[in-house]
C-alpha cells in the first residue's frame, strides 16, 4: 500500500530534474531529491521565487552543502502536526547536511504508532503503560506520536545534540514520559537482550549509514538483519514494530522478508511506500516502510518486564 498523511504545515510544490521544493509551515525550501528523475512542472524563475533557502552541495559526492537564504528567512522556526487528539510542534533548522529535523512522510507511521499505543492502553486486558522503543530516533517525531498516546518511550539516538533538538520538541508539544539514551543503537539493543527487557513497540529508522556515539560503523545492507534478529527477542507478543527503509534499491518487500525471517508470520501487517504528489499531481516516494502487529501464542500475552 501506499501512504501519504494529511499535513496541513507540509507541501509538496514541485519535484523534478534531481530537485524537490517544499513548504513547511511559512517557509518554502529547495533541496536535491536524486528520485525526481521527471522534469518540473515550474519553470526556473518560478522556483526561484519560491524558494526561501536554497540548498547547494559544496561536493557532489558528499551530503554536506551549503544554505542560500532569502532575507526573510529565519535560522529556526516552528511547525505543527495534529492528529486526532495528538498536537505536535516541531522545531525546523537548515543543516549541513540538507536535513531540516523533520521527515514529514513519517507523519503516517506517526498516525499508526498513535491509535496502536492508544488501543494498547484501552485493552481491558492490558496493564500500566505500553513500552515503546524507537531506534536511530532523529527528532522524535515517532517518540512523541508515542508518548503523546500515553506510552513509555525510550528514545535512543547516538547524536547528543539531535537527542537535544528531541527534548526541545516534547517540552514544545507539552509532553512527558521520555526516557532519552545517547548510544549505538545496536549496542543499545544487545545489552536490552542480555538484560531481558521487553517491549511493546519498537520503531526502526535507520540511515543508510552511519556512525555510533563511539565511532561505531552502521552499514544498513551489513547490519540489518543482526538488528532484527536482537529486536526480535526485544518484542513483546502481540508487540507492534514499524520499520522504514530509505535506502535507495531495497524494497518493502525486501523489509517483510527480513521480518518475517526474524520474528515470524504476524497477525497483521502492512507495506508499501510513504510518498507526497506534487501540485502537478507527480508522486514522489521518501522511503519505504513495513509496519505489523505480533501474533500471541495460545492467545497469552508476556509480561513486561521492568
Amino acid at each position: 500500500m501506499n501512504l501519504t498523511p494529511n499535513f496541513k504545515d507540509y507541501e509538496l510544490i514541485d519535484s523534478g530534474e534531481g530537485e524537490k521544493l517544499e513548504r513547511f509551515g511559512r517557509y518554502t525550501l529547495r533541496r536535491p531529491e536524486p528520485q525526481a528523475v521527471w522534469r518540473k512542472s515550474l519553470d526556473e524563475r518560478e522556483w526561484q521565487r519560491l524558494a526561501d533557502a536554497s540548498f547547494l552541495r559544496t561536493d557532489r559526492s558528499e551530503e554536506r552543502g551549503e544554505w542560500r537564504n532569502k532575507p526573510q528567512m529565519r535560522d529556526r522556526w516552528n511547525i505543527r502536526y495534529d492528529y486526532k487528539a495528538m498536537h505536535l510542534t516541531m522545531r525546523l533548522a537548515c543543516t549541513a547536511f540538507k536535513h531540516i529535523g523533520i521527515f514529514p512522510e513519517q507523519a503516517a507511521n506517526w498516525n499508526f504508532i498513535y491509535d496502536t499505543c492508544r488501543a494498547k492502553i484501552e485493552k481491558p486486558s492490558h496493564e500500566g503503560k505500553p513500552k515503546v522503543l524507537n531506534l536511530f530516533a532523529y527528532t522524535g517525531g515517532a517518540t512523541l506520536a508515542a508518548a503523546a498516546a500515553g506510552a513509555e518511550v525510550t528514545h535512543v539516538d547516538s547524536v547528543k545534540q539531535v537527542v537535544t533538538w528531541s527534548r526541545e520538541n516534547m517540552e514544545s508539544s507539552g509532553i512527558e514520559g521520555v526516557r532519552w539514551i545517547v548510544e549505538d543503537a545496536l549496542k543499545f539493543v544487545q545489552r536490552e537482550v542480555r538484560r531481558g527487557n521487553r517491549y511493546d513497540g519498537i520503531i526502526l529508522d535507520p540511515p543508510a549509514y552511519g556512525r555510533g556515539a563511539n565511532g561505531e560503523k552502521w552499514v544498513l545492507e551489513q547490519n540489518i538483519a543482526e538488528m532484527l534478529e536482537a529486536c526480535a527477542e526485544l518484542l513483546a507478543e502481540d508487540g507492534f514494530l514499524v520499520l522504514n527503509l530509505y535506502s535507495m534499491g531495497l524494497s518493502s518487500t525486501i523489509a517483510r522478508t527480513l521480518v518475517h525471517q526474524m520474528f515470524g508470520a504476524p497477525a497483521k501487517e502492512e507495506f508499501g511506500e510513504l510518498y507526497f504528489s506534487d501540485r502537478a499531481g507527480k508522486e514522489l516516494p521518501f522511503g519505504t516502510f513495513y509496519r505489523m502487529e505480533r501474533k500471541t501464542e495460545n492467545g497469552k500475552r508476556k509480561t513486561i518486564k521492568d
